[in-house]
């Protein structure tokens, strides 16, 4: 019986990872607190011995000046007949009891005892191990999916919770997943610890930046501040401790290797990695790239810094709904006011001059200075919405109206042996050939028609002459 208890024991260790001491230990409480059940009384105590295994149940109790609970308690001249060298505090055995003293129910109780103490060692055992973590990474698989939270299996038969207020927007899970996560707390429930981890926590950056970039890991550059909004961008600060070392390079990598496997694995956040710099003013620069900053201003008593940009920075110095301003705010730790440099009288002229452009006529083309009788008709047409051909003739019909008629008549001479011939007209201006063409090429088709009409007409009055003639 002997050799099967020390097998069971050394068995127990290398299962549960329980020290073999605090392991007998807890195994003598164990049956010494189903001793004291089945015999009713406290003063029952038991010892293992770790190499023969042979277990011993006495009575005992502790030696005391004043004795405050009877059961487990004597003076020091009670004492003295038991133990002769006594001295306060030690333990004085009484009575020797058989081992065999309790039966079946007494051996159940014993073995559900010690089952219990071994599952809370080994619980007290993972708080400890699991405690010391804090603030650390560590790598689990994903063992189920809730509503609320993510289970991780991170050995042991420990489970870690990732709750979804902790997990980056732009993630997703699997079952059966390598997770990476940051361990935020560790809890102690009745059902055993309680392991709270984090993915959106800026400590989860730290720890990444830590584990790909080899100078934060020795320190020879650190990480100042980090301002985290999981899952859309990231700003980190970093100074250097060694002279002439670019703390920004070191951290980005070369061609960003580095810093794209920290972006990797927080599944594509933005990530701006700044210098650090006593001055606020220059941090507060700084912390708003990518924008250019022409000037910073602290305020010191109220802490805050005004800073101006140029006005084609400004959009990008805010950011999309102000998140870069917030996160330089967040890492700075200053209250950051941006405006233009450009001031409000020269912002008017701009914002003016846009109906300028409405003046030109709807087919993009700009009026020609030469002509100025054209102009205000262009532009009055590009106002009404009119076509501007249509607007070109009528300009030419005006000019037409202030010259004298030209003589366009055609006459039919009535001379023998002679055709009627078509006085010639004067070749128009080049500026005026070209309304005519567009004017001709609005035309509608009835225009045409009578056009095409008009030539047989006149060839029924020539030979009506000709006949005449004759």
């Amino acid at each position: 019986m002997s050799r099967d208890f020390v097998g069971a024991l050394l068995q127990l260790n290398a299962e549960k990872q329980v020290p073999r001491d605090h392991l007998i230990r807890t195994v003598e409480e164990a049956i010494a607190a189903a001793y004291r059940r089945v015999a009713n009384e406290e003063d029952i105590h038991v010892r293992i011995d770790a190499e023969s295994g042979k277990i011993r149940v006495f009575r005992a109790r502790t030696a005391v000046s004043e004795v405050e609970d009877p059961l487990t308690q004597f003076t020091l001249d009670e004492a003295r007949p038991y133990k002769t060298d006594a001295v306060l505090g030690d333990l004085v055995e009484t009575e020797q009891l058989d081992s065999d003293a309790f039966g079946r129910i007494g051996a159940q109780t014993a073995k559900q005892i010690v089952l219990q103490r071994i599952r809370e060692v080994e619980r007290d055992q993972v708080f400890d191990s699991f405690v010391n973590r804090e603030g650390e990474l560590l790598t689990g698989t994903v063992n189920r999916v809730e509503p609320r939270a993510i289970i991780l299996d991170v050995g042991k038969n420990v489970e870690a919770i990732l709750a979804t207020t902790e997990q980056s927007p732009l993630e997703h899970y699997r079952i059966g997943q390598n997770v990476k996560a940051f361990v935020l707390e560790v809890r102690r429930t009745p059902r055993g610890p309680q392991i709270l981890v984090s993915r959106s926590h800026k400590g989860f950056l730290r720890r990444l930046f830590e584990l790909e970039v080899p100078e934060i890991h020795n320190g020879t550059v650190e990480i100042k501040a980090i301002a985290r909004e999981a899952g859309s961008r990231s700003k980190v600060a970093v100074a250097s401790r060694q002279d002439g070392l670019d703390p920004v390079g070191a951290t980005v990598g070369q061609r960003g290797a580095r810093v794209q496997a920290v972006v990797a694995e927080l599944g594509g956040e933005k990530i701006d990695v700044i210098p650090w710099n006593d001055d606020p003013s220059q941090f507060v620069a700084n912390a708003l790239s990518p924008a250019q900053v022409e000037g910073v201003v602290i305020d010191e008593e109220a802490r805050v810094a005004n800073v101006i940009v140029p006005e084609r920075m400004l959009s990008l110095a805010i950011g999309r709904g102000g998140q870069n301003a917030s996160l330089a705010a967040k890492l700075t730790g200053w209250r950051i006011n941006i405006r233009s440099d450009m001031p409000a009288e020269a912002a008017r002229p701009v914002v003016a001059a846009e109906p300028v452009e409405a003046e030109t006529s709807t087919n993009g083309s700009v009026p020609d200075a030469g002509e100025p009788d054209v102009v205000p008709v262009m532009a009055e047409v590009a106002s009404t919405g009119e076509a501007p051909v249509k607007a070109a003739k009528t300009a030419k019909a005006a000019k037409a109206a202030a010259k004298p008629k030209a003589t366009a008549a055609t006459s039919a001479k009535a001379v023998k042996g002679e055709t009627a011939e078509a006085v010639e007209q004067p070749a128009p201006k080049p500026k005026a050939r070209a309304a005519a063409t567009k004017a001709a090429a609005t035309k509608p088709a009835a225009a045409k028609a009578t056009k095409v009409a008009a030539p047989k007409a006149a060839t029924k009055r020539t030979k009506k002459a000709e006949e005449v003639a004759s």
